[in-house]
């Protein structure tokens, strides 16, 4: 008898071991944004750029201007970085202040970000409450797909007189990174971006 406790006590103990085992999660990212989510994002603002901003701004090209921005997305610095870069490849001056440019331009975000949308088919991740026990995920079939979203317009002003010139177009972009698992271990990916994709 106290032979068969025994062997049920520790078959029960390899079993908690073998499950807790199964049980460990990795942390993909410590950012604010993973870097798969910086990339959709990145990229999708750089694609809204037309190749041919005189037909995109109604001031001269070659003008001085002054660059605001305004939206409730935490990463405007970036736009403004990348549409000063765009500006001055085209022959646009960038200046730090009012004083020296004869156009004021404010970027006005509409969306900037990214959506995760999913389809599960198997058994979701199970924890125990009484028993400090649980599974792992078992998918049958998963699927994620993370899409990138820009849009934003300029609104210009000439300055001094800060007269309303007009807006631009808006500049829309999207990117996509979906990924795949079958029968738990088979894994794959599709995406529309250009730059190198981390690991997971």
């Amino acid at each position: 008898m106290i032979k068969i406790m025994v062997k049920v006590i520790c078959l029960g103990m390899a079993l908690v071991c073998l499950l807790s085992a199964c049980s460990t999660t990795q942390k993909m990212t410590n950012s604010h944004r993973s870097a798969t989510e910086q990339l959709l994002i990145s990229e999708a603002v750089m694609r809204s750029l037309s190749k041919q901003p005189e037909s995109a701004l109604p001031i001269p090209q070659g003008a001085n201007v002054k660059l605001d921005i305004s939206g409730i997305s935490p990463d405007k610095d970036f736009i403004l970085a990348v549409v000063a870069g765009w500006l001055g490849e085209h022959g646009y001056t960038v200046q730090g202040s009012a004083e020296n440019a004869t156009y004021h331009i404010n970027i006005v975000i509409n969306s900037l970000g990214t959506e995760l949308g999913n389809t599960f088919f198997g058994i979701p991740t199970v924890q125990a409450s009484l028993i400090p026990l649980s599974l792992p995920e078992l998918a049958i079939y998963k699927a994620e797909y993370q899409t990138g979203y820009a849009n934003f317009y300029f609104d210009i002003f000439e300055l001094p007189s800060n007269r309303f010139v007009g807006s631009s177009s808006p500049f829309i972009a999207d990117t996509f990174y979906n990924a795949y698992t079958v029968l738990l271990v088979f894994t794959h990916k599709r995406t529309d971006l250009v730059s190198p994709l981390p690991l997971h």
